[in-house]
């Protein structure tokens, strides 16, 4: 395909992922012809105090159930379990999560990355992926009785934990991991900005979104509320609605960075036909 054939020949998107997660978004975008502009907004730390999450890992075998919030969750829980599960002669379990233990995820994602690291038959819903979508699948609501473990990042929200109490199970927290707020230097991207030269932002948690909005500067935040903005779920939407966006955030179909994509394309799709 000629570059000028491509379907994001000329626009720049900002992509905001971690840095250790941005390259495949910024990639996809680069193939079909727009320029990535890389502005990490997040930064992935380990827990101020893994001491609960150590000596919670250490009873994994008590638990029925664990349930994986992000990828982010799975590989730093799993970094863990392994270190921890081996250090203990763990052979039963291989080093790895107990072989009685349901696993479940909250997206396609996180289960995508649970099979990578060798763990199979996960739980996840298939279409929406949230809480609510979890929560709706048949092994979430037959849970009276089981103990289960919920991996997360620090502060996540308690619906899925508060709701699965309701039913009867009983329910830990686990956070492995912390979103950060990255130390950058913004005044290159907002004089960027400025000059016209971000078309379109995109943002993948409300950490995110909320780190940028702080990042900017009241210059570049004005220019943030102007732009057009791509999210992953129905919170992060509403949370630009909160923060005074011109106009609508576009959700993308699903948490995952082809969707991301895709609705960057329909995006630009419509701003052709006007």
């Amino acid at each position: 395909m000629a570059a000028a054939d491509k379907p994001l020949t000329g626009v720049r998107v900002l992509v905001t992922r971690p840095r250790h997660q941005a390259e495949h978004l910024a990639t996809l975008i680069e193939q079909l012809g727009g320029a990535a502009i890389r502005f990490p907004a997040v930064e992935i730390a380990g827990p101020r105090d893994s001491t609960v999450l150590s000596k919670l890992i250490d009873r994994l075998d008590e638990f029925d159930m664990a349930i994986f919030v992000s990828p982010n969750a799975v590989t730093r829980a799993l970094e863990l379990v392994r270190a921890r599960r081996l250090s203990a002669c763990d052979a039963q379990a291989g080093g790895s999560l107990p072989a009685r233990l349901a696993v479940a995820a909250v997206g396609q994602g996180s289960a995508r990355e649970l099979k990578r690291l060798g763990v199979e038959n996960t739980i996840a819903p298939t279409e929406r992926f949230d809480s609510e979508s979890l929560l709706a699948l048949p092994a979430l609501k037959a849970v009276a009785g089981k103990s289960i473990v919920i991996f997360r990042g620090e502060g996540g929200r308690e619906l899925l934990g508060a709701t699965l109490a309701e039913r009867g199970a009983r329910v830990e927290y686990a956070e492995c991991y912390r979103r950060a707020r990255p130390e950058a230097d913004t005044t290159a991207l907002v004089r960027q900005w400025a000059q016209n030269g971000v078309d379109i932002v995109t943002i993948t948690s409300v950490a995110g979104l909320k780190n940028l909005h702080a990042m900017l500067g009241e210059s570049g935040r004005q220019l943030l509320l102007a732009t057009p903005i791509v999210v992953v779920g129905r919170r992060v939407a509403e949370a630009c609605r909160e923060l005074g966006f011109a106009q609508p955030a576009l959700v993308a179909a699903e948490a995952s960075d082809a969707a991301i994509v895709a609705a960057i394309e329909a995006w630009r799709a419509a701003q052709n036909s006007l």
